[in-house]
């Protein structure tokens, strides 16, 4: 049964409402990368992003969640640049680039967050739920967070309202864009900046390892269903949404349910559906070659 007091608790409300921009904004911004064959950026930065979340706490032993923000961001610009460096001047291919930098960043999070736990500097200041930035843990979000997420994802909503054109022909026809005098560089660089910042906002939520799933399920699924650039944004803003309400309703109703894995699960769920049932999908591709045999 479904169950109305738990619309109305605090608490729902809360993660519902964090999960739930953060979730619409990602899919939209997932869309670009994704269609620009550049999906597994995100998953490196969002790796990336925390070790600069740890360095933070460690620099101002604080856990508030703009403190936290500006390290993610910091440290995954830091990385979005090595992986520019690397692929402009290396035979290297940016698969093998992201693995390196994504696990090396990773680590280096990894051994810093070992390097607090049980020195005495730091006895005095609250390291619980830096543990929850690998894995995210949406539970522990405040009010802060949610004005953070929201201000965050009215930002990135805004900036590809405003560029949507040049973000269009600069995903589909890069060359083009150039010659039409589109500055390509900047509309990447405004599109990167987007995706470090909603990483860094989302850590909290699904963690290092699951925030790129936000940036990738929502838009496999909405191409299933459309090939126009918009409808595939609005499609996919609708699964990251739906998901994001749904799973933070679960993991409320059920104990032991975190909830940032089961909105990935819920989001999975939909995008093998829609891999399977989309009217561009397996089944309406099987149905339409057996049409013309």
């Amino acid at each position: 049964m479904f169950d109305l007091e738990v619309l109305k608790s605090y608490g729902f409300l809360v993660v519902a409402l964090g999960s739930f921009f953060l979730a619409i904004s990602s899919a939209v911004l997932g869309t670009i990368t994704v269609l620009k064959g550049q999906s597994l950026i995100g998953d490196a930065i969002g790796h990336s992003a925390f070790p600069g979340v740890v360095l933070a706490f460690i620099l101002f032993a604080s856990r508030n969640p703009i403190i936290l923000l500006m390290g993610a961001i910091f440290s995954g610009s830091l990385a979005f640049i090595f992986i520019e460096i690397l692929n402009k001047n290396t035979k290297l291919s940016l698969d093998t680039i992201l693995a390196v930098i994504l696990s090396s960043f990773f680590g280096l999070g990894m051994v810093l967050k070992s390097y607090i736990q049980g020195n005495p500097a730091y006895q005095r200041a609250s390291q619980s739920g830096l543990q929850n930035y690998i894995f995210g843990q949406a539970a522990y979000m405040v009010l802060n967070d949610v004005k953070m997420i929201l201000f965050i994802s009215i930002i990135c909503l805004i900036l590809i309202g405003l560029f949507y054109k040049e973000i269009k022909v600069f995903v589909f026809d890069e060359n083009y864009a150039r010659t039409i005098g589109i500055n390509a560089k900047v509309i990447y660089i405004l599109i990167m900046v987007c995706a470090m910042i909603l990483i860094g906002a989302g850590l909290k939520i699904v963690g290092a390892i699951l925030i790129s799933s936000l940036l990738i399920v929502p838009p496999i699924a909405a191409l299933q269903w459309s090939n126009n650039f918009f409808k595939v944004m609005v499609i996919g803003a609708f699964v990251g949404g739906f998901s994001a309400f749904l799973g933070t309703y679960i993991s409320t109703v059920y104990d032991g349910m975190s909830t940032g894995p089961t909105i990935i699960l819920i989001m999975t769920s939909l995008a093998l559906f829609s891999l399977l049932f989309g009217p561009r999908a397996f089944v309406a591709n099987y149905m339409r070659r057996r049409k013309y045999k």
